[in-house]
């Protein structure tokens, strides 16, 4: 289950709160009673660690071929600069 921050606009209660996506929408804070609890948009906290198809699917691929290309195309230069 997710977890989501709230305020409270009238007292300025916060709290992070499990909730599945389909559970009723909390409007009525948990200190004031008030209808002014509203969800925050905040980013997610955890961080993909080990290896994993995000590390082995989109690591650096393109980075790596351009770099890769840049050094054949120097060589190439270097080559031809050489030989007149």
């Amino acid at each position: 289950m997710p977890i989501f921050d709230f305020t409270c606009e009238a007292c300025g209660c916060s709290k992070e709160l499990l909730r599945k996506i389909s559970d009723p929408i909390l409007i009525a804070c948990p200190e004031c009673h008030k209808e002014t609890f509203k969800k925050q948009v905040s980013a997610p906290s955890f961080q993909l660690t080990g290896s994993g198809w995000y590390v082995t699917d989109f690591k650096n691929k393109a980075k790596e071929g351009s770099a890769k290309a840049d050094i054949k195309t120097e060589t190439k230069k270097d080559a031809t600069a050489s030989s007149t």
